[in-house]
């Protein structure tokens, strides 16, 4: 046997080695299956004259998408179109991530409350919306809101400046003039300045035993930024807010039904979701903790903030990982009741090219990503979190 042969023979005894050979082998098979595949598609649809590859993405799009977050016209090509989609679909994911974050943590909480009639209550709440189909919900919302609220004329004020009716919600908007992104910057960077005192503050609260100020200097950080770029650069910005007329609202912004009923859904099926996780992680935590914490005067608003919480975190993120990549592929539910997110974008698209391949595969290209994303992040939070526990 040749040195080489017998040095490759070596090596494959290590088993780090051999877990990494295989998986090399299993992604070359995967992306030889994938090319193979491709190539074949690509050559049964020239075969047939059809076009393939992404030059139809420069070409005029030529179609109205009724809700753009950036400037978006008819003869704007494919390509922004495919954009504005994709803004779409994070704009009602992240939102709805967010408002489910925080109502179902409430639930969650309120589930272990004392009180039968709102523990009944919140049971009656989760399971309602963990037993039943979310499509069916959106279609719920969808007609509740076209078919059960009252015309723009009679809109009625759920809060000063707040109109909804069957046009959708009417809020409240601020309209930029001028230091739209030098805001945006300075808001990021107060978030940075805060969280990392915070963590400074934990670690030397930790290692001295002495108490560091936290949430004063924490929240001073966290707008000092804003206040200095609102007193040193050229800043303007006017609200705008809603005023009902004879026929109509003017002024504001307008919350379409599609993205209202949308919203709503998701935010409700990711909530009932976080409230059983955040139940089973504080139930996770033992009752000494809780014990300890009253023994030593806390009320049980700070017992729950300061000692029961930041504990079941260890049990509550990994798996909220998995409610945030499904809240994002769920919103692709959105062509239901025809809000234009990223795939019913793609969906015309198609139909007007004639191509297919190329807008499923970008699609599916950006919810791997964002579940990707999403999971490299919560994977990192979870880390620190594990650490701090330990």
């Amino acid at each position: 046997m040749s040195t080489s042969g017998f040095s490759g023979l070596f090596l494959l005894r290590d088993r780090r080695i051999r877990e990494v050979a295989y998986q090399v082998v299993c992604i070359a098979a995967v992306v030889a299956i994938g090319w193979y595949l491709f190539q074949n598609a690509a050559a049964n649809l020239a075969r047939q004259d059809i076009a393939t590859g992404f030059d139809y993405l420069s070409r005029e799009a030529g179609f109205i998408i009724s809700e753009t977050p950036i400037d978006y016209q008819p003869s704007d090509s494919y390509g922004r179109a495919l954009l504005v989609g994709l803004l779409n679909t994070l704009t009602v994911a992240l939102l709805a991530i967010v408002l489910g974050t925080v109502v179902g943590t409430l639930v969650g909480i309120a589930r272990l409350s004392k009180n039968p009639l709102l523990s009944r209550l919140m049971l009656a709440y989760v399971e309602a919306l963990r037993n039943v189909p979310l499509l069916l919900y959106l279609f719920l919302w969808y007609s509740a809101i076209i078919f059960t609220l009252p015309p723009v004329k009679q809109a009625i004020a759920l809060l000063p400046g707040v109109f909804v009716s069957n046009s959708g919600l009417v809020v409240p908007a601020i309209v930029w003039h001028s230091g739209f992104w030098t805001v945006i910057a300075a808001i990021a960077a107060g978030v940075v300045a805060a969280f990392a005192w915070r963590t400074v503050a934990t670690r030397r609260r930790i290692a001295t035993g002495k108490a560091v100020p936290g949430w004063p200097v924490s929240l001073t950080l966290l707008v000092l930024p804003f206040v200095i770029a609102i007193a040193v650069f050229d800043i303007r910005f006017e609200f705008d807010w809603p005023e009902l007329g004879r026929f109509r609202l003017t002024g504001g912004a307008h919350l379409k039904p599609e993205f209202v009923a949308l919203l709503l859904g998701l935010t409700l099926s990711a909530s009932a979701t976080v409230a059983e996780i955040v139940r089973s992680g504080i139930l996770a935590i033992g009752k000494g903790q809780r014990e300890a914490a009253q023994a030593l005067g806390l009320s049980s608003g700070r017992t729950m903030r300061l000692v029961i919480l930041p504990q079941a975190l260890r049990v509550i993120v990994p798996p909220l990982t998995n409610i945030y990549v499904t809240t994002f592929k769920n919103s692709s539910l959105a062509i239901a009741i025809g809000y234009p997110d990223l795939v019913m974008v793609s969906n015309t698209i198609m139909n007007q090219t004639g191509q297919a391949m190329e807008p499923i595969a970008l699609f599916m290209l950006v919810y791997l990503g964002l579940s990707l994303a999403t999971s490299l992040l919560m994977n990192w939070y979870n880390a620190r979190v594990a650490l701090q526990g330990r």
